[in-house]
């Protein structure tokens, strides 16, 4: 077992003693001086894991010696101990980054608790973790194996995320590897589950069903209007609920979660269509027929989200509400800017809706740029980052300014991502589309049973561009590669953030309701 150094300042520290022959016992070795300028030179000449000082000595105080303590080692924690009781001295002690503050008279346990939390903080929230999660691990196991329904696998992703949550939190990768693989076989049942279902959701009235795309703006963004509050309606694109969980912290500094809520997006798994059906309200076999003039289909070369605050403006007509709305699309940092500056002219409509970019550029530039690569490596780098972006983006700053005034927030997104693994070969002709998680087309051909075919797209409320057109949906963590230059393709796109197919991370999302936590 590690044995931690422990320098201890204090100008009684002969009555401390039994206190030190207590540490000392328990594998700690300790360093006494009796005060703040033996302490100082110490901790430049040698390394210690712990500072213990005592705010009240002769001379040089033990704020004093804090503040040149810390300035040379910042990273060394240091534990304020004092007799004196006063607000003030806390919060001059706790302003200087202390690691603890103990009340004189000192107790044995006391004392050990604090340098336990300090110095094994890491190493006992593992083993804790660890029992936990081995606790939890048969039964998460025995859950995705029965015949769950849709809520239920949302809830066991949920628990999967908290897990990952856990590993991350107590940089605990060998447990971490368990988990992995315990998601991997559970991602394998989910999609099984979605390749029986699906169709019966979009076709079986009676059905029991999901929240899906199309049905997000009737039952979960109307339903807050007309309510003498403007709402705010977030729509931050490629949002994972592992994104969203890592988020959260930060948000809730300023707002309360009124609801934690997941929907499921349609497929495919990918903009053009989970989020043209979002502001639409329409499935895509109905968007292409009932608005040709708004819906972009595969073939087309021109952007194939250029009209959502057309199929906005027409949902909400079509539900004969009478909204003062507005649309705005975020792609860049100057248009996130811009927004959060005119935030004043937003507050004044019945609803504004947000779409944010990032979060897709980056799973797409991961795909282009090797720093990205390099930055993102795995799931919990992409959390990190995701974090690092929002802590700093406009997109905070609006919700900081949000805070301040009555209004209803929604948080949300289209569809989620999936780190891609395995290649998966498929032949098309050159009118196939590029996605790596579906194709759409005529003429697909391939070997195996582990993809969702759809050679009736009208059953899927897909269009069918010709007579022979269908649709293949990859699973779990394969990728669509073609045998030409297969070999380039697999390394090329291996380990990349990708979507339009079925997973736990792509279809099952998050919908956030949220409240300005100073407003009544």
């Amino acid at each position: 077992m590690q044995r931690y150094s422990i320098l201890w300042a204090d100008d009684e520290i002969d009555l401390l003693k039994p206190h030190i022959l207590f540490l000392e016992q328990r594998g700690y070795d300790i360093t006494p001086v009796n005060n703040a300028s033996d302490a100082i030179e110490l901790c430049d000449e040698k390394s210690f894991d712990v500072v213990f000082l005592d705010e009240h000595m002769p001379g040089m105080s033990g704020l004093e010696a804090l503040g040149i303590i810390k300035n040379a080692k910042p990273s060394l924690p240091v534990v304020m101990i004092t007799k004196n009781e006063e607000e003030q001295i806390m919060e001059e002690a706790i302003g200087s980054k202390i690691a603890d503050y103990l009340i004189k008279p000192l107790n044995p346990s006391q004392i050990l608790l604090s340098v336990k939390k300090i110095l094994e903080n890491k190493r006992l929230v593992i083993e804790k973790t660890n029992l936990n999660y081995q606790q939890e691990f048969q039964k998460i196991s025995l859950a995705f194996q029965n015949n769950l329904t849709h809520e239920e696998w949302a809830d066991l992703y949920k628990k999967l995320v908290y897990w990952e949550l856990e590993m991350d939190s107590a940089d605990n990768q060998n447990m971490g590897e368990v988990l992995n693989m315990q998601k991997t076989e559970a991602n394998a049942n989910f999609c099984k589950f979605v390749m029986r279902q699906y169709e019966k959701w979009l076709n079986d009235a009676s059905a029991s069903k999901p929240l899906l795309s199309h049905q997000v703006m009737k039952r979960k963004v109307f339903t807050e209007t007309g309510k003498g509050l403007p709402v705010f309606l977030f729509v931050i694109d490629n949002l994972r609920f592992d994104q969203w969980k890592v988020i959260e912290p930060v948000l809730t500094e300023y707002f309360d979660v009124v609801d934690e809520d997941t929907y499921y997006s349609i497929l495919p798994t990918t903009t053009a269509y989970a989020r043209n059906a979002i502001f639409s309200g329409m499935l895509p076999s109905e968007m292409a027929k009932s608005n040709p003039d708004l819906w972009v289909s595969e073939d087309d070369d021109e952007g194939k989200n250029n009209a959502e605050a057309d199929f906005l403006e027409k949902q909400i007509r079509r539900n004969n509400l009478s909204l003062k709305f507005t649309y705005h699309k975020v792609k860049n940092l100057e248009e996130g800017r811009n927004l959060a500056d005119s935030f004043q002219n937003l507050y004044k409509n019945d609803l504004n809706v947000i779409v944010y970019n990032f979060v897709d550029m980056l799973s797409h530039a991961r795909t282009d740029m090797a720093m990205i690569r390099e930055l993102a490596p795995d799931e919990s780098a992409y959390r990190s980052i995701t974090k690092s972006w929002f802590l700093h983006s406009p997109l905070l700053e609006m919700f900081k300014k949000i805070a301040d005034l009555p209004c209803k927030v929604l948080v949300t997104t289209d569809h989620g991502t999936i780190r891609v693994k395995r290649a998966f070969k498929i032949i098309g002709d050159k009118s196939v589309n590029t996605n790596l998680r579906y194709k759409q087309g005529k003429n697909l051909s391939f070997d195996g049973d582990k993809v969702l075919v759809a050679n009736k797209p009208e059953r899927f409320f897909l269009p069918r561009l010709n007579v022979s057109t269908s649709y293949v949906f990859a699973t779990e963590d394969q990728f669509f590669a073609y045998p030409n230059n297969y070999n380039y393709y697999v390394n090329f796109y291996k380990d990349t953030f990708q979507h339009g197919g079925i997973s736990l991370e792509e279809m099952i999302v998050p919908l956030v309701s949220l409240k300005p936590k100073n407003i009544g």
